[in-house]
C-alpha cells in the first residue's frame, strides 16, 4: 500500500482536494492520461492508476461549455480513481474540483511539466512497488561501486567499513541493509531510517558517521554491484589464489558477483576491498589480469 501523504511529500505535490482514502493498492507503476476518456472512450480505461492531466487534456476541457464539462467530469470521477495530478502548475477548473470533492478523490498539483513528472512518478512507484528484503551486512560506495560486505556477526565488517570511510569512501547502511529489486538485474540498497548514518563498533558502541566524518562520508542509497563475504581464516580450507573461480551470490533472483575474503590478523581489509573494487571495475571494461597472464604464456 502507498500512503497518499507519502506520495504527496515524495513527489512534492500540492493537495487541492483531500480525500478520506489515505492509501492505495497499486498493482503497476504505470500512469494514465485521460484524454480518450474526456472524449467519451471508456472501453480500456485504466482507472486504477494515478491520472495525469497535462496541457492537452486541460485545453480540451477549457474548450467545452459548462454543461459539457460537468457531464464529462461527472462520468470520469464516477470511477474509483486513486488520484488526479494536474501538471505545469495549471489552475484547476471549478467543475473538476467540484466533481472530485463530490466523489472523494484526491486532486494534486505539480509545478513540473507533464513528461518530466511522469518519469519521476513512474520511477517513484517502481521503487515503492519493487520487492524488498533485508540483509545482514554493510553496504558501501567504494570508487563508485556498490559493495555489500557480508559474513558472520563479529567477523569485522563494521571495522573494515570504518577504515574505508576514513579513506574517503561512503557508508550507505551498517548491520541492516534494505534491498530493493527495481529491475530484473538491478538491486538497490538503502538503510532503514531509524539507523541511518549509524554504525556499531564493538568496544566503542554506536557512532554517528554523518556527525563524525561529515556529509561526504554517507550516501542515501547505492546499487549493489558486488558482494564480498568475509570469513575467518581456516587452515583446512583451500582458497582461490589467482582468481580462477567466478562466484556469484543470488538475491531475489539476481546474481551478483561475489568474492570470499579470508580474515586473519595482519590483513588490511580496507586495502583488499579497494583493490578488489578496482579489479572488478577493470573486468567490467574488458581487462582481466589472469587472462592477460595466460595469453602471455600461450604466446
Amino acid at each position: 500500500m502507498i500512503r497518499a501523504e507519502d506520495f504527496q511529500a515524495d513527489l512534492k505535490l500540492e493537495c487541492l482536494v483531500p480525500s478520506q482514502n489515505n492509501s492505495w493498492d497499486f498493482k503497476t507503476p504505470d500512469l494514465n492520461r485521460p484524454g480518450m476518456q474526456f472524449c467519451g472512450f471508456y472501453e480500456y480505461f485504466a482507472y486504477e492508476r494515478p491520472q495525469i492531466i497535462g496541457k492537452t487534456e486541460m485545453a480540451y476541457l477549457e474548450q467545452q461549455d459548462h454543461e459539457s464539462r460537468c457531464s464529462i467530469l461527472e462520468k470520469y470521477f464516477s470511477f474509483p480513481i486513486p488520484c488526479v495530478i494536474i501538471c505545469r502548475n495549471m489552475d484547476p477548473l471549478p467543475e473538476l474540483i467540484e466533481s472530485a470533492r463530490k466523489h472523494q478523490i484526491f486532486v494534486f498539483r505539480s509545478s513540473m511539466v507533464t513528461s518530466r513528472f511522469t518519469v519521476s512518478a513512474i520511477h517513484y512507484l517502481n521503487r515503492c512497488l519493487a520487492p524488498h528484503i533485508t540483509q545482514h551486512g554493510v553496504l558501501l560506495d567504494v570508487y563508485g561501486v556498490g559493495v555489500l560486505l557480508i559474513g558472520k556477526s563479529g567477523v569485522g565488517k563494521s571495522e573494515a567499513a570504518l577504515e574505508l570511510i576514513k579513506r574517503g569512501h561512503q557508508l550507505v547502511a551498517d548491520d541492516v541493509v534494505d534491498i530493493c529489486k527495481i529491475s530484473e538485474d538491478r538491486l538497490i540498497g538503502t538503510c532503514p531510517e531509524k539507523i541511518r548514518h549509524l554504525m556499531e563498533i564493538r568496544g566503542i558502541g554506536v557512532i554517528d558517521v554523518l556527525a563524525m566524518f561529515g556529509i561526504g562520508a554517507v550516501s542515501a542509497s547505492k546499487t549493489i554491484d558486488m558482494i564480498m563475504e568475509l570469513s575467518s581464516w581456516d587452515e583446512s580450507n583451500t582458497y582461490d589464489r589467482i582468481g580462477l573461480e567466478d562466484k556469484s551470490y543470488e538475491i531475489m533472483g539476481v546474481s551478483v558477483p561475489c568474492q570470499t575474503i579470508p580474515i586473519k590478523p595482519g590483513r588490511n581489509l580496507a586495502i583488499i576491498v579497494e583493490v578488489a573494487v578496482r579489479n572488478f571495475s577493470l573486468k567490467r571494461t574488458g581487462f582481466n589480469a589472469l587472462h592477460e597472464l595466460k595469453s602471455s604464456y600461450d604466446d
